[in-house]
This record gives structure tokens, sequence and C-alpha cells, in this order.
């Protein structure tokens, strides 16, 4: 389910310690994320979409897309 996070971290050179040790989780954890063992919580998506400068819905596999959606400055109305 999270191909997405394994994929990124080996392309990043990076080992499931340094990683959870950024999180600041135990790396037991981080390798139950990327296996899909545990779910994983909404401020460790956030802070991993943050690190590699991706979207949480290619995190999740929800898209191929990487690149983030901006957010809009101006709100909608919805009464108008």
């Amino acid at each position: 389910m999270y191909k997405h996070i394994k994929e990124l971290r080996k392309a990043h050179g990076l080992k499931q310690r340094e990683l959870a040790d950024y999180l600041k989780c135990c790396q037991k954890s981080y390798s139950n994320y990327e296996r899909g063992k545990t779910g994983i919580p909404l401020d460790i998506l956030i802070e991993l979409s943050k690190f590699y400068g991706t979207s949480v819905d290619y995190l999740l596999d929800l898209t191929e897309e990487k690149t983030p959606h901006l957010r809009k400055d101006k709100k909608k109305n919805l009464f108008y």
C-alpha cells in the first residue's frame, strides 16, 4: 500500500533508522509504516510529504503525480 514511501527513501539513499530518527519514532514503527502493517499517523504523513517535497496523495499511492498540490490564496465563497 505504501510503496512510494519505501521507493522515495531508497531513492534518497536513506536507511529506515535515519528516517525514523528524523520523524522521532522508532525504526520498528517506521518499518511497519512502509510495509503497511500499521497505519501512518497524519502528522507523520505531513512530515514525509514536506521532507520529500511531494503530496500526501502520492505517499498514500492515490496518485502517481509526485508534485504537491498548491494551496489557493483566494477562498471560494460558497454563497455566491
